[in-house]
């Protein structure tokens, strides 16, 4: 495999899933491109970008996330090896499941759920001012 810039044990483990999957660099067209963003006058002289075509499944990968060009090609790899599992073993991607994750806990609370909060909010207030100082001057 290629020298990407990386871990070896990700270089390994990568060529190991391409392998699994049935994924050959012969079926892979690879391009790159210059990439825009943050980067500078860098990133404007060499083309970082990198774009996979793997022909048997049709699925197309732009990767332009680092300034390196080596470490964009691991990238991309990996991304597509990811959306091929995908559709190979019919698992949700890591993302999506991000995704999903975010969307659950933004979903606004139920009415019995405020109900409840409430409820307990003005027990533990009540809890509270029990605790509180007492005026024992009408005492005397």
């Amino acid at each position: 495999m290629n020298n990407y810039g990386v871990n070896p044990n990700k270089e390994d483990f990568l060529a190991k899933k391409m392998q699994e999957l049935g994924i050959f660099e012969k079926d892979i067209i690879e391009k790159f491109i210059t990439s825009g963003g943050k980067g500078g006058q860098h990133l404007n002289k060499t083309a970082t970008c990198v774009y996979l075509h793997h022909i048997p499944t049709g699925i197309e990968v732009k990767c332009q996330q680092e300034r390196s060009q080596a470490l964009n090609r691991f990238l991309a790899r990996r991304i597509l090896v990811n959306k091929i599992e995908q559709l190979v073993l019919g698992r949700r991607s890591d993302e999506r499941q991000k995704i999903e994750k975010i969307r659950r806990q933004k979903r606004k609370r139920s009415k019995r759920a405020k109900e409840k909060m409430l409820q307990d909010k003005k027990f533990h207030s009540e809890k509270k001012k029990m605790r509180s100082y007492r005026d024992l001057t009408h005492l005397d």
